[in-house]
């Protein structure tokens, strides 16, 4: 039996607050990422040793002057995963991991010659998450990263920089799945409104000649 002909129509809600809701009991299936559990976590490190790799020129001339570093994506690579469910809390779970959150470093050489290289900063984690039972499609640990550098020296000894960092690391437990919803229909989609710069506005919305009026000579 398919999801299709496997549904209840009456389960649908015909109006909610006295509303009716025209096509909400249309059946739809939609794949979609469920996320069982999450948290966030914002931190501030100071003193972290950035490593530059894939230097833009390669060859600079040192020592190199700190200009900022930001993340380059938002998605984490996780390393090292360590799921331990515990007993007395049915459900949950000490979730440890490292994150690691790629970012882009911007500096100026000896010679004033501006550059960029690849760095990494990495977060260790140690939570606790709901994790669900174990099931045929298995879940996954992901990672939504954020970093910002505002301040850095440079190190000549190991060619490296020393920086402050703002850091937001988000863990979710998650799984793709397929949901059956009700459903209004297909969005509709407007047209675009194309962007110009009214330079002429209020010059055309003058009338095109003088409009004539009676000079009173009382």
């Amino acid at each position: 039996m398919s999801f299709f002909s496997n549904f209840q129509s009456d389960k649908c809600p015909g109006t909610i607050s006295g509303n009716p809701l025209t096509g909400m009991c249309e059946k739809v299936c939609i794949q979609a990422q469920k996320i069982f559990d999450a948290c966030i976590k914002q931190i501030q490190i100071e003193n972290y040793t950035l490593t530059l790799t894939d230097q833009v020129p390669s060859d600079p001339t040192y020592p190199l002057t700190f200009i900022s570093a930001r993340s380059t994506s938002s998605t984490g690579v996780i390393t090292g995963l360590n799921i331990e469910r515990l007993a007395d809390k049915p459900g949950c779970a000490r979730v440890q991991a490292t994150v690691g959150i790629p970012v882009e470093v911007l500096y100026t050489d000896a010679n004033g010659v501006e550059g960029v290289a690849q760095a990494t900063i990495s977060v260790a984690q140690d939570v606790l998450l709901f994790v669900p039972a174990p099931s045929i499609m298995p879940y996954k640990v992901t990672s939504e990263v954020s970093a910002v550098c505002a301040e850095g020296t440079f190190n000549s000894e190991t060619n490296t920089f020393s920086v402050n960092a703002c850091i937001t690391v988000i863990l979710k437990v998650a799984i793709d799945v397929e949901i059956l919803v009700p459903s209004y229909g297909y969005c509709a989609i407007p047209p675009a409104q194309e962007y110009s710069h009214e330079v002429c506005t209020g010059f055309f919305e003058l009338p095109l000649y003088p409009q004539g009026k009676t000079c009173s000579r009382q």
